[in-house]
């Protein structure tokens, strides 16, 4: 998502083309302006605000340190494109913050960005012949770098068919998905939609609302999801 991923300027599938062609292994480095701590338990090991965030295609940004910020029973690597800089996996401490608000996942890319707007476009949704939705009262979603998505009150959708699954996962940009399986004709489809009961405040329009998986079940939505990147100028 963001710069690196998805459909990104520097992911491997770009949206769009740059003029002149940019490198295909460039990496952006640049001043990340908050202050990042590193808990390992309850004990924080690294408290730093000589942070730069790195972003390289197909990954999400990643903290960089000055060595000296990093301890040495901390985990670290060289960070090739910042001399004197360090990079910490993850996965070595219990958790991350940004200030004082706790970040999971990945670092938050500062050119994320989440809209979410009031829409009339139709989203039908339906599974063996039964229609589980049908409304053209819906919030488009627009995601940085992903395709955007249709989200339906539930006021609108047959829940008598939507059973809660035991499936969740979390976004740093929108926060703790819930996910809902089908019940039709006997029959269980598992993960058909999802939904943020609490989401981030920047998406704070969704809570409650559900959206379809287009693969998994028969989802006609008024959106355009992707276009084709423009081709290149040609002289003469």
């Amino acid at each position: 998502m963001s710069l690196t991923m998805g459909r990104g300027p520097l992911s491997a599938n770009p949206a769009g083309i740059f003029q002149p062609a940019l490198p295909r292994d460039v990496v952006y480095v640049e001043p990340f302006l908050r202050r990042v701590r590193a808990r390992l338990g309850e004990r924080t090991v690294i408290d730093s605000e000589r942070v730069l965030l790195v972003h390289r295609a197909g990954q999400p940004p990643r903290y960089a340190f000055p060595a000296s910020d990093v301890p040495p029973h901390v985990q670290s690597t060289r960070e090739p494109a910042a001399s004197g800089y360090v990079s910490v996996n993850w996965d070595a401490v219990t958790s991350w913050y940004e200030e004082d608000e706790e970040v999971i996942g990945h670092a938050r890319n500062p050119y994320h960005r989440i809209d979410c707007v009031r829409s009339q476009r139709q989203l039908r949704v339906a599974l063996r012949g039964v229609v589980l939705v049908d409304t053209h009262d819906v919030v488009s979603l627009f995601e940085t770098a992903s395709a955007p998505r249709l989200y339906v009150e539930k006021k609108h959708v047959q829940m008598q068919h939507l059973i809660a699954s035991a499936t969740a996962s979390h976004c740093p940009y929108k926060g703790y998905a819930s996910y809902w399986s089908a019940l039709v004709d006997g029959e269980i489809f598992q993960d058909i939609a999802w939904s943020y009961e609490d989401p981030t405040p920047e998406s704070r329009r969704i809570a409650g609302l559900l959206s379809f998986y287009p693969e998994r079940a028969e989802v006609v939505q008024d959106i355009v999801t992707w276009f084709e990147a423009p081709n290149p100028a040609q002289d003469g």
